[in-house]
């Protein structure tokens, strides 16, 4: 079975724990080398019972949050909020038109924001921030912001709903490596902590 496989299987069962013992700085740039160890509930001994021991190898690591402890969710993905924008094309929002009530435009872009990223992303890191959000919607015309495509298209609905006018103006693609292949991104979750990476390889290092 491959490794990758085995970690995975060992952290699917109900009694099922795995520890995150640490994460430190690889042998080349942007790699991070986290270990992980996975344990199962002893209800009779009334605490975890030590299974495995690995290395999970970040490769080309573009974003983390790393909290050492105790987990029970072990995923990787290659389609979660987190990777939109690495993955997903990005728009321009520009806008035009006075909605009858701006503070609830400005309550409906929250919520298609939050309905979309959930808790891993702010709006303001994606918005125009030259003036407060309130003064900017309330001139008239501007660009709201940079946002992937899932958000944008959501975001123009809110403008569309409100009777402003909103268009998308798409930003240039991904860039591809000197060979040819895309730069998609892929995550890693392990609890609370997560990692947004090219790629990602596990080995074993020990029987326990």
């Amino acid at each position: 079975m491959p490794k990758r496989q085995k970690l995975q299987s060992e952290l699917k069962g109900e009694r099922d724990y795995g520890v995150f013992l640490a994460a430190q700085m690889g042998g080349v740039p942007e790699e991070l080398q986290l270990m992980i160890q996975t344990a199962q509930l002893d209800e009779q001994a009334g605490g975890l019972r030590p299974r495995g021991q690995y290395v999970v190898r970040v490769l080309g690591v573009k974003e983390h949050r790393a909290s050492l402890g105790v987990f029970g969710n072990f995923f990787f993905a290659e389609d979660h909020p987190l990777l939109f924008h690495y993955n997903e094309p990005r728009q321009t929002i520009h806008f035009s038109g006075k909605p009858a009530d701006i503070h609830e435009l400005v309550l409906d872009i929250h919520q298609a924001y939050v309905t979309t990223f959930g808790p891993w992303r702010e709006l303001a890191g994606d918005i125009n921030r030259t003036q407060p959000l309130v003064s900017l919607l309330a001139s008239g015309e501007g660009v709201l912001g940079v946002m992937p495509q899932p958000v944008a298209e959501r975001v123009a609905k809110v403008f569309a709903h409100h009777k402003m006018t909103c268009t998308l103006d798409d930003e240039p693609a991904p860039a591809i490596d000197d060979h040819g292949r895309s730069q998609k991104m892929k995550l890693l979750g392990i609890g609370d902590s997560y990692f947004v990476a090219m790629d990602y390889s596990v080995d074993e290092i020990g029987k326990i």
